[in-house]
């Protein structure tokens, strides 16, 4: 009976405010995601193990004892593989999609058009223009910012088959761009690319588990590509972020406020809002409310509080709860991770779910196209439709949970770069790499990825954070494993003297005695590095330790976790993480164990070629031993192989 019971719990959550929202809410007839959760139970094995085909429409094909194949012959390992490509391809999509908006309001920018948007950091239009060996010296903004932005664009469509991808090129350690190239795995550009991988996985194509598998590893690169795009180009356009004070959690919603949650991946529409509604306080005061309060969700919300300061209100999975505050007076949603059923919950009180993007729209929601050609003007009309939305709240429906937690974010690798010079000057990098040989540090860790409801939400973020930084792991953070740290507590230096071992506090302790005042805070336990696409600050962190100790990245000790994977964009940055040499645990099940075959790429052959490699592992304390584990061994084999280049007074060994 206990655990009939226990399965019958919708309540998969550890976050206090979202348990709070969810008690509130009981038995009054609102669906939420926790809710359909249950009602799917049982899901189906066959898609869960990666082995049902819908490719072609004589399917879909299951494999079973009784058929072994698909109806046209494909084995398990073809339909795992091809649905892994598939999946791969959905993710690429999605941050290439992302980054090929901010390069077009770029190009607008570039070519002198009228426009609410200007370059805010010209430093890192310099440093970027520089690394791609585009001339700087002499010419104005405008001029060097064309051409950045005819590079990205021709990162996007170049078909040349004798010409690489600039941005991997330069942004890679030279031996993972020979190893990429060995592989033949090296992209020539982001659409010929995905163009090749649809056309690879139709029916009657390829049907090799190791050829798809490795076109799933070269369509990664391109999400890398494309994710490291949009980065640089948003720093651009919106500056580099430094570091910024806030609180996280449902408290931050003011009873007396327009409340506007900023959902989504954009910056191009979320950073314009901010500015839009800053400038309306009158109109809001007019209305009745003391002032309007920008919150984010999601991505869209970590890009505005890197930048803004903006307070991030929760992650994808309770994303419906916010409404059901009854204090959400406007969600605004652009791409990515928007629940189609934040607009059922909607309409049972009085919030407007606005839709901004031609591909991303709702049924029943509140549609405004956002032209980046009148931004601002769309953006005050996004901002009236909230002040309406205020004039019609029921005042018996609100119930905010009071919880919130302090957030020190805004680490740009820039800004890890300026804290960390202040212990080394000369080489920013070496603070961490001398507490790494010097046994102070075990190791970094980056936590990424979702939440998913297949493990209680939040949970294994947390127990493997704390479990890591117990035993002295650095720990960075993106995306909505970002927002579990927020919310919970762990991104502010109360977390440091809670969970932190004696190596991690003493390294930490140095860093704020040499950036004294900076801040005006202690620095946090995890570090916020961004949003998804903000993957790529971290592995700009790998590849700078990597130039530090002067080996490939596979030697480096850093890890990557993503303890909840939900989607597509986590399977396509999980797959280039592996192919950049970073060993990657993924806390849920992916659809690929119906193939032993593929399985065991994932798992050792790809650390064989790659250096890099997938752990499964759900529970959450074994995912951190084995994380550990990677890090010990990677932390090893660079003091032997020192030990061997310093006794043979030869290099130090190229292979892992």
């Amino acid at each position: 009976m206990a655990d009939k019971k226990k399965e019958k719990n919708r309540n998969r959550t550890i976050d206090p405010a979202a348990l709070e929202v969810l008690a509130s809410c009981e038995g009054n007839g609102v669906e939420t995601a926790y809710d359909r959760y249950l009602n799917m139970q049982p899901q189906c094995q066959y898609g869960d193990t990666g082995i049902c085909c819908t490719i072609c429409i004589q399917g879909p094909c299951r494999i079973t004892k009784k058929a072994s194949k698909g109806i046209c012959g494909a084995a398990p390992y073809t339909i795992v593989g091809r649905n892994l490509l598939r999946h791969v391809l959905g993710g690429t999509a999605a941050h290439c999609d992302h980054g090929m908006h901010i390069t077009s309001v770029m190009r607008e920018i570039a070519d002198g058009h009228e426009s609410d948007y200007s370059i805010t950091d010209s430093d890192k239009l310099k440093r970027i223009a520089t690394k791609f060996d585009i001339a700087v010296e002499g010419r104005s903004e405008q001029e060097i910012l064309k051409d950045v932005v005819d590079l990205a664009e021709e990162e996007f469509s170049r078909l040349d088959k004798r010409t690489y991808s600039k941005w991997m090129e330069k942004t890679v350690v030279p031996e993972r761009v020979q190893k990429a190239m060995d592989c033949n795995i090296m992209p020539n550009s982001i659409h010929k690319t995905i163009a090749e991988s649809m056309a690879q996985t139709h029916m009657g194509m390829d049907a090799d588990p190791v050829n798809l598998v490795f076109q799933s590893l070269k369509t990664s690169l391109c999400d890398y590509i494309g994710m490291h795009i949009s980065t640089d180009l948003s720093d651009i356009l919106f500056g580099t972020p430094t570091p910024a004070v806030t609180d996280a959690n449902m408290g931050v919603l003011e009873e007396k406020n327009v409340n506007i949650a900023l959902h989504g991946h954009n910056p191009i529409l979320s950073e314009i809002v901010v500015r839009a509604a800053r400038e309306m306080q009158d109109e809001a005061k007019a209305a009745g409310a003391d002032d309007i309060k920008c919150v984010g969700i999601c991505c869209t919300g970590n890009e505005v509080l890197m930048r803004q300061g903006v307070p991030p209100l929760t992650n994808f999975l309770s994303q419906e709860l916010a409404i059901m505050t009854g204090a959400m007076d406007a969600m605004v949603v652009d791409v990515q991770c928007i629940m189609p059923g934040i607009q059922a919950v909607a309409e049972c009180y009085h919030t407007k779910v606005i839709t901004t993007i031609p591909n991303a729209k709702i049924p029943s929601s509140y549609y405004v196209d956002f032209d980046e050609t009148r931004a601002l003007e769309k953006a005050r009309e996004i901002v009236n439709l909230a002040i309406e939305a205020y004039k019609e709240r029921d005042p018996s429906k609100v119930s905010i949970p009071q919880i919130k937690n302090k957030v020190i974010a805004g680490f740009s690798l820039e800004a890890m770069e300026d804290i960390l010079g202040a212990i080394s000057p000369e080489s920013p990098i070496k603070a961490v790499t001398d507490a790494v040989d010097s046994g102070e540090l075990a190791g970094v860790c980056l936590f990424a990825g979702c939440n998913n409801l297949k493990v209680f939400h939040d949970s294994s973020h947390f127990t493997i954070a704390t479990e890591l930084a117990k035993n002295n792991v650095l720990l960075v953070s993106t995306g909505c494993a970002a927002g579990t740290f927020g919310k919970l507590g762990l991104m502010n230096g109360d977390a440091v003297e809670k969970y932190a071992g004696d190596g991690l506090k003493a390294f930490m302790k140095r860093l704020n005695e040499a950036n004294k005042g900076k801040i005006g805070e202690d620095l946090p336990l995890i570090f916020h590095m961004g949003s998804c696409v903000d993957n790529t600050r971290c592995y700009d962190f790998v590849t700078a330790l990597a130039e530090q100790w002067k080996v490939d990245t596979p030697k480096v000790p850093f890890v990557a976790s993503a303890p909840e994977a939900m989607s597509e964009k986590a399977v396509s940055i999980g797959s280039w993480c592996v192919t950049l040499g970073v060993p990657t645990h993924v806390g849920v099940m992916p659809p690929i164990p119906g193939s032993p075959l593929v399985d065991g790429i994932a798992l050792q052959i790809a650390q064989d070629v790659y250096g890099g490699y997938f752990m499964w592992e759900e529970d959450p304390m074994e995912a951190a031993k084995k994380l550990l584990a990677a890090l010990q061994e990677r932390t090893w084999k660079m003091k032997v192989h020192k030990m061997a280049a310093e006794k043979y007074e030869t290099a130090v060994s190229e292979t892992w």
